[in-house]
């Protein structure tokens, strides 16, 4: 987009405030993660869940001085206003407006699974044929759609646009605002299905996206769909696809034998090798295939195009490095797209001094010296300390970077000269093209090298937080528990990302946890779940907040109080004793647990409770018990302190199973962690943890040998055996050696034969296909789930978590 301001308010009927004539490029909706001010407006979206209008102080400390708002807030100088009626109606009136006066052949792609894969896919195919652009990472929203379109410029010739909806009557609007010329539904699956009735009305949805399309390609395997889209769309260009002979684009052959595959398109025959068949990528391949022929794409190019596919690394790691360093490694890809999600991502963390390595930009159709203008200037914008480029060509362009720059033809002559060695306490980003395997340099700059690692996807942990949220009233807030260094996941990390996000308070056990986030950074409120009677003078220092449970440990924090010197009245929080029987003050206790708090010079932050047994429908009946005492007692002390602290009792457990008794706040634990023991519930939630390793070695061992320690197993055949490099030193318990517990290779579940040792294992491949050494091993994720390997644990998934070794390095990723 490239508009006046006047121009802007003309087309969506906004009032100005401030200079008409500025020219706005850019629209940033999320005042933490903009990465560029120029020609930039921030645009304030109001929801019923939140005000983005609280941002606007924090948008303009950035440098942005136009704010799109549903309000004038006059006490911010030299600020350009536009001033509009509803935020996302302006946003999408825009949107529209730009696209219907785009001359771009557009393709919409929506369905319930594989939409950004097809997506990225497409843009690798034809980037280099026409001027395309895309929707950046899965913007496919009421918010997302209309950002994504706006990207559109007059060089475009093709449109790439991902539409998703989640809820009932959100596709007319998306519909109104985007259609394209080619239609493409993926696979319809059970993603928010929840929120439907059928999955007939969620097919219902999807479709009317197609109402003005000339051309609609489409899963056919799924009947329903088959006939809807037959039935509603007859006069248009149909075409089926699928992994059934009844489409008009499907497998000819026998895909799961035959090494090439044959694709029939109509009459015609296409064939190339595979290496992925699973259903899902096939399907995907079809559907790839389809939208090339009719892009005009000639078959051997079609076979070129696929036989060079990159996989779609659509995430963003987080590591630990050498000497206090985070290592941001995102050497997966380049464009300018994901550059900008990448510095966005930076953003998310606070240390003071940072550093780039960046790449050549390979594959981009344009003009290099306005390619690399373009780079230097999102990248200056970030005031790195150290720019390290690696390429003949972004080097030549090195004048254009402000800050101490540094360049390199290719990325072993950056290894040799030490520099990036050099780097402390810094906040590193690695970003580019693959074929200079930056990748090398993030081995080298990670603190931990152990092929075991504990991935955490932090974009789940946020999903999660957010379907939580969905069930609590706006006003509602939330305390995260990052106690046990957040369940084994990393406390700093973990509360880095939170407070990012915005979460209200932080709960730690202990002083020493609270202490080490203070230190790193972090800033949002923090209570001490167990206040040791020595650490009090620590949590004063620290501006921690304690939990206070009796009296004499209300009596010995206030004398660290009064003897430290505070002079204002020290937050506290109240624990009320409800019927779980381990901390808090009882019902008879209170009378005289107001007058002593009266008398002292503290500020009751919190009053709370814990539910012991929220998970277990059939305590419901003692739980209810629990609620109505919290109720009674924590009225009753608020009513003799004469003000209202917050009240809490629900965990994760009780936010869904008893919504009603939320009060001003509740606590998420392992709901966070995309655990749930309500199966409805944890169809929703994403799985945020995945512990994996790789195969160390395969060996034949004949029959009757026995494997491991103390010969507990023996073979009864000639077996296939797989070492991995994990053991109980890593947090594998002993008791699931011999078959009690398996591990995934492949899809495929193994058994865990022989003893388990301190740092290995040994499995049962017997039953993979095609498994060699190498091979990735996933101890828990999907296939076992956590709660499957807290089965062969005969434990509970916490346990679990907080049960990993430091050892194992934590990588932390965005997907």
């Amino acid at each position: 987009m490239n508009y006046t301001i006047k121009q802007i308010a003309d087309i969506t009927n906004a009032q100005i405030i401030g200079d008409e004539d500025l020219i706005i490029k850019n629209i940033a909706f999320d005042s933490r993660i903009i990465y560029s001010t120029k020609n930039t407006a921030f645009i304030a979206i109001n929801t019923h869940k939140n005000s983005g209008e609280k941002f606007i102080e924090s948008a303009i400390d950035r440098g942005i001085n136009v704010i799109i708002s549903e309000h004038h807030y006059s006490q911010f100088e030299n600020i350009t206003w536009v001033i509009v009626e509803n935020s996302v109606d302006f946003l999408q009136n825009l949107a529209k407006y730009h696209f219907e006066n785009s001359h771009l052949k557009s393709v919409g792609i929506t369905g319930s699974n594989g939409k950004t894969i097809l997506k990225e896919w497409l843009y690798q195919c034809i980037w280099n044929e026409f001027s395309t652009v895309k929707s950046p990472k899965s913007f496919n929203s009421q918010i997302g759609l209309p950002l994504s379109l706006l990207q559109i410029n007059d060089s475009h010739e093709i449109g790439i646009f991902e539409v998703g909806v989640s809820k009932p009557n959100e596709m007319e609007k998306l519909a109104n605002i985007f259609h394209p010329k080619i239609g493409l539904l993926t696979h319809i699956g059970t993603a928010h299905l929840a929120n439907f009735e059928s999955e007939e009305e969620l097919i219902d949805q999807k479709v009317k996206l197609f109402k003005d399309s000339e051309v609609i390609i489409f899963n056919g395997d799924n009947l329903l769909v088959d006939k809807k889209i037959r039935k509603l769309y007859s006069s248009k260009k149909l075409i089926s696809y699928g992994l059934k002979e009844n489409n008009q684009v499907h497998f000819k052959n026998n895909i799961s034998k035959d090494e090439n595959v044959v694709v029939k398109y109509f009459d015609e025959e296409i064939s190339f090798p595979v290496q992925q068949k699973d259903e899902a990528t096939l399907t995907n391949a079809l559907a790839l295939i389809t939208i090339l022929k009719e892009l005009n794409i000639e078959n051997h190019k079609i076979v070129e195009k696929i036989n060079t596919l990159k996989a779609v690394e659509m995430r963003l790691e987080a590591i630990e490095g050498i000497k206090n360093n985070i290592i941001i490694n995102d050497s997966f890809n380049l464009d300018l797209d994901s550059l900008k999600t990448a510095l966005q991502f930076l953003n998310e963390y606070n240390k003071p001094k940072k550093s780039l390595v960046l790449t050549d930009i390979v594959g981009v159709n344009s003009n290099s010296k306005e390619l690399y203008e373009e780079v230097s200037e999102l990248v200056n914008e970030q005031k790195f300390d150290s720019v390290f480029l690696i390429g003949k060509e972004i080097s030549s362009f090195s004048e254009l970077f402000k800050s101490k720059t540094f360049t390199f033809i290719d990325t072993k002559e950056l290894i040799d000269s030490k520099h990036i060695t050099e780097l402390e306490n810094q906040l590193i980003l690695l970003k580019g093209a693959r074929k200079f395997e930056i990748e090398k340099l993030k081995d080298i700059l990670e603190l931990r090298k152990h092929d075991t690692v504990l991935e955490i996807n932090l974009n789940a942990i946020l999903h999660n937080i957010n379907y939580h949220k969905s069930l609590l009233k706006p006003t509602t807030k939330m305390m995260a528990m990052v106690k046990a260094n957040s369940y084994g996941l990393g406390s700093y990390e973990i509360s880095e990302f939170l407070q990012h996000h915005h979460i209200d308070y932080l709960g730690v056990a202990f002083a020493d946890e609270g202490v080490e986030l203070r230190k790193k950074g972090i800033t949002t409120p923090i209570i001490v779940m167990n206040p040791e009677q020595h650490s009090y003078e620590t949590i004063i220092e620290y501006n921690l907040e304690p939990e206070i449970y009796s009296f004499r440990v209300l009596e010995l924090f206030y004398e660290a109080v009064q003897k430290s010197g505070y002079d204002k009245k020290y937050p506290i929080h109240i624990k009320l004793e409800t019927g779980m029987h381990r901390l808090g003050f009882k019902g008879f206790e209170l009378e005289s647990l107001s007058e002593t708090l009266a008398n002292k010079n503290v500020k009751v932050q919190s009053i709370f409770s814990h539910l012991s047994s929220a998970d277990m429908p059939n305590e419901k009946e003692f739980t209810l018990n629990q609620l109505e005492t919290f109720d009674k007692n924590s009225g009753y002390l608020i009513e003799k302190l004469g003000y209202t602290p917050i009240r809490h009792i629900l965990n994760s457990s009780g936010i869904t199973s008893y919504t009603n008794y939320q009060y001003d706040m509740v606590r998420i634990g392992i709901g966070m962690l995309g655990e749930s023991p309500n199966s409805e519930i944890q169809k929703q939630l994403r799985s945020v943890v995945s512990f994996k390793t790789v195969i160390s070695q395969i060996s034949k061992v004949e029959n009757g040998e026995s494997i491991g320690y103390s010969r507990k197993y023996k073979t009864d055949h000639i077996t296939k055996i797989a070492t991995i490099p994990v053991g109980y030193a890593d947090g594998i318990p002993r008791l699931i050696g011999n078959q009690v517990g398996n591990v995934g290779i492949n899809k495929t579940l193994a058994p865990i034969v022989g003893s388990i040792c301190m740092d290995m294992m040994m499995i049962n491949v017997d039953n993979v296909p095609n498994v060699k050494e190498g091979d990735t091993v996933t101890i828990f994720n999907s296939k076992p789930s956590l709660k499957e390997f807290a089965d062969y644990c005969n434990t509970i998934t916490y346990e679990v978590l907080t049960s990993i070794s430091p050892r194992v390095k934590r990588i932390y990723i965005k997907d």
